[in-house]
């Protein structure tokens, strides 16, 4: 290939994904080397992985791509750059250690949990719209698109009300200035020192939310131990972000796509049995967390190609789920997609802890935005976050009426 693009470096989707690239590596380099540049962490080169089928199987084989730390590396995780406290929370850890934190953590994220959420979230849902500052211009993605999710996630973890938006301003500036990653060190430490604060006053006081119950979470394997207080702090430095931030992306990526489709928009007002297909294709068109880094455990082959043991690979969701060979018309927005088999929730052992509650959100979200407003209108181009992992529209100006 003559065209390269730098993956490591956030300013290169500052202006959306870069689709066409990936396209061509889909036709020509479905296993292709990135050379490591001034941005990639730790002056490595990684793998890239386009493909859907290959995408797959990388996810589906732990025992071959690691999520954990793996020697002699000091880090591991999924992200480009490695992650010292790798092993410590359930998508950054392999089995048996990941079979242990999902077991404690599923105590308290049950279905029935959920479930038992949505009355409220359509309540606040409805309540998020009404106070919309101006229906004539508003911006999307703060008023609306990040809301209901924070206020979720809020519920989840016990966050008294009135300091989601503090954390949620950590996130969006952590985002914006670590072009490499997930969060700046900076702002997850403001994130980490104040989780660490909550987790020990559920520990003493324990309350009515998910959090309490996973924190007092015990095994029927007498041998086997809660989970440690820095177990929980990385439950809770992972759940925050993803929870906040990458159901804010579908749904405000979602009306991005509804504005730039508007056929779509009056297909689901008409046919509201299309909801459930509509949400899955939103998952699939936004795809928030772009892609995920696997550490190479020993020496394999995907597609013929060699890879060595101790190589740092990503494969890339956005790119499988914009597949031409598993997708008809793939960069056509259908909301009657069917079969619509995305891995913008990923598979395998690490797949989505909280899938329920993210298509429960935007599920909810789209019913009360149909039935409050009959138009909605695109004021300026979208802006995009500067990020490479969780990616999306940072700054959507609307009309609704």
């Amino acid at each position: 290939m003559t065209e390269t693009v730098d993956l490591s470096f956030g300013e290169t989707f500052a202006n959306g994904f870069p689709h066409a690239f990936f396209r061509k590596l889909r036709d020509e380099s479905p296993i292709y080397w990135h050379e490591a540049t001034q941005y990639s962490p730790g002056g490595e080169g990684f793998w890239v992985v386009s493909r859907y089928e290959d995408c797959v199987k990388v996810m589906r084989d732990p025992e071959t791509f690691s999520s954990d730390k793996v020697p002699p590396r000091k880090g591991g995780g999924t992200s480009l750059f490695d992650e010292p406290n790798a092993g410590l929370a359930i998508n950054s850890s392999d089995d048996p250690q990941h079979k242990r934190l999902r077991g404690l953590v599923s105590q308290g994220f049950t279905p029935r949990a959920i479930a038992d959420m949505e009355a409220d979230l359509r309540r606040r849902a409805k309540l998020i719209l009404e106070r919309i500052s101006n229906p004539s211009r508003f911006e999307f993605m703060t008023e609306v698109a990040r809301e209901l999710p924070l206020q979720a996630i809020c519920t989840i973890l016990g966050v008294p009300e009135e300091d989601r938006i503090q954390l949620a301003d950590w996130i969006d500036h952590g985002l914006m200035v670590q072009s490499e990653g997930v969060i700046s060190r900076e702002y997850l430490l403001l994130i980490q020192e104040y989780g660490r604060n909550l987790i020990e006053k559920k520990r003493q006081n324990p309350e009515n939310d998910i959090l309490s119950a996973i924190i007092h979470a015990r095994s029927e394997d007498a041998d086997e131990q809660p989970l440690t207080p820095l177990e929980l702090i990385n439950f809770f430095l992972l759940l925050f972000p993803a929870g906040a931030e990458t159901t804010r992306s579908a749904i405000g990526g979602a009306m991005l796509a509804f504005m730039e489709n508007p056929e779509q928009l009056e297909k689901l007002r008409a046919h509201p049995e299309l909801t459930s297909s509509a949400v899955e294709e939103i998952v699939r068109w936004t795809t928030p967390s772009i892609y995920k880094r696997r550490t190479v455990i020993r020496d394999t082959e995907i597609a013929g190609v060699k890879i060595r043991a101790g190589q740092k690979l990503s494969y890339w969701e956005m790119s499988a789920n914009r597949d031409e060979r598993m997708f008809r018309d793939p960069f056509t927005f259908d909301i009657a997609r069917n079969p619509n088999p995305h891995v913008g929730f990923g598979t395998g052992i690490h797949i989505c802890l909280g899938i329920a509650l993210a298509r429960m959100e935007i599920r909810i979200m789209y019913e009360e935005l149909l039935a409050r407003f009959k138009t909605f209108e695109l004021l300026a181009p979208p802006l995009w976050m500067p990020n490479n992992r969780l990616h999306g529209v940072r700054e959507l100006m609307l009309r609704a009426a």
